[in-house]
């Protein structure tokens, strides 16, 4: 996927005002308009311009977009840093499905989720009374708050417009519970959270979507975990009990004889809890001793010699 550099296509500075980005459009879309345009490339060239500016005249997208920042070149191979838009306030604005615009892949892998969403805002009109917004986020939390529950101070910044034309962010810090057995992509509701009424409406509510930290030990399937358990060459071939550390707490496994780098012990149950918990699988991963001296060298030529062991007789040439 290749990025795009929205401000290079309209020919603009990321400094630019909303009412810039506005004059460079409309002069750019007379230019390349299929209908009056004899450029080759006109049909492209219009469609490259229409959707960025669907970026850049929005504040919430382009803040967006902003804090990516600029190191990227235009045509550069380009995949969205992991929670790249963590704690990034957006409103529902119900314009629809991307693909509907024809838009690229790469503003569908940044913006295409809450692109379609429907909005859920400005609903209940009574005498002008008017429901505010609903507002959706992603949250990152850690995966040992899923297996206890937590309270979490949350810190989201959200798009403004100032007066003299220009995106900045708000930032608010909200305390979170965190429920336990929490999925990564559910969401926790905030009730009068979102967008403020009018004329005495109630205010929309807030959506946080969950994802998990990346963690160093631990990677999430689901309700499962997997992690890797690291097990000496004759743990693997004699069996073992070993201790293993898990996010609700320690455990004694038993690594069969003649297990193989790779194989996985499941622990039924012990995966993130819930009305019916996911499983926790250990995978093992066979270290190798490190021959550093004369001494365990020659522990390997002992070994070497009484196994008669090819692990590649069966590759042919």
């Amino acid at each position: 996927m290749e990025y795009k550099d929205y401000y290079e296509i309209m020919g603009v500075g990321r400094e630019a005002t909303q009412d810039e980005i506005k004059r460079a459009y409309r002069k750019l879309a007379r230019k390349y308009h299929p209908d009056v345009s004899e450029a080759k490339d006109a049909e492209d060239r219009f469609k490259e311009i229409g959707e960025a500016y669907e970026v850049l005249k929005d504040p919430e997208k382009r803040a967006a977009y902003d804090q990516l920042g600029n190191q990227w070149q235009a045509g550069q191979d380009f995949r969205p840093p992991p929670g790249w838009d963590a704690g990034f306030e957006f409103s529902d604005n119900g314009r629809g499905r991307a693909e509907d615009f024809g838009f690229s892949d790469f503003f569908e892998a940044l913006y295409g989720q809450r692109f379609h969403r429907g909005t859920t805002g400005a609903r209940g009109r009574d005498n002008l009374r008017m429901r505010g917004q609903d507002h959706h986020a992603k949250v990152l939390v850690d995966v040992e708050d899923s297996y206890t529950g937590a309270t979490r101070s949350i810190q989201l910044r959200m798009p403004e417009l100032t007066g003299d034309g220009h995106v900045t962010t708000r930032n608010r810090t909200l305390k979170v519970k965190i429920p336990k057995g929490i999925r990564q992509g559910q969401q926790i509701r905030l009730a009068g959270q979102g967008g403020a009424g009018f004329g005495g409406g109630e205010a929309g509510d807030l959506f946080l979507e969950v994802e998990f930290n990346p963690h160093a030990r631990y990677r999430v399937e689901g309700a499962d975990v997997h992690v890797d358990l690291p097990v000496t060459p004759w743990e693997a071939a004699l069996g073992a009990r070993i201790r293993l550390v898990t996010p609700s707490g320690p455990v004694d496994v038993t690594v069969p004889p003649n297990s193989q780098g790779g194989k996985k012990l499941r622990l039924s149950g012990r995966g993130l809890p819930g009305k019916k918990p996911g499983n926790l699988y250990a995978e093992l991963d066979i270290v190798i001793p490190p021959a550093r001296d004369e001494e365990s060298r020659e522990a390997y030529r002992r070994m070497q010699a009484a196994f008669e062991f090819n692990p590649r007789e069966d590759v042919k040439a």
